[in-house]
């Protein structure tokens, strides 16, 4: 079951300004870490109950790094994830309904969750990102 909005992912060209930019905000730092098997780095902010996450790619050939080139190398809001109780159940009854999954199983994600990505063409042109927090 789909419970709330978990964070809004905001690809970033450099993570340190984005750091210092967001801290100038008042968000509350989290942390950063490296998410290899995605290729990039991230950076966690909490508001509320809910989070920001930076995105700094790792390479140019990475998901942050296309979606970087394709948004004309500037930045901007990649993903809106949304925190589910059970990935497994939540991505088959997804796929039963017709929605486009990116992967037939969940992967490692940042914090310690699963996660797997909707395509946009099933969303209206938003890539939603499931996330189980283990």
């Amino acid at each position: 079951m789909m419970q709330k909005i978990d964070h809004v992912g905001i690809a970033v060209l450099d993570l340190d300004k984005g750091i210092e930019t967001y801290k100038g905000l008042g968000f509350e730092y989290l942390g950063r870490e490296t998410v290899a098997e995605q290729g990039v780095e991230v950076a966690f902010f909490q508001i509320g109950e809910s989070k920001f996450e930076l995105l700094c790619p790792l390479g140019e050939d990475t998901p942050i790094g296309k979606f970087i080139a394709k948004n004309g190398g500037k930045g901007g809001v990649q993903q809106v994830a949304i925190t589910v109780d059970d990935i497994d159940a939540e991505m088959a009854r997804l796929k039963a309904q017709g929605y486009t999954l990116l992967q037939e199983s969940p992967v490692d994600g940042a914090h310690n969750t699963r996660v797997a990505f909707l395509h946009p063409r099933s969303t209206e042109g938003v890539l939603l990102e499931l996330c189980e927090h283990r």
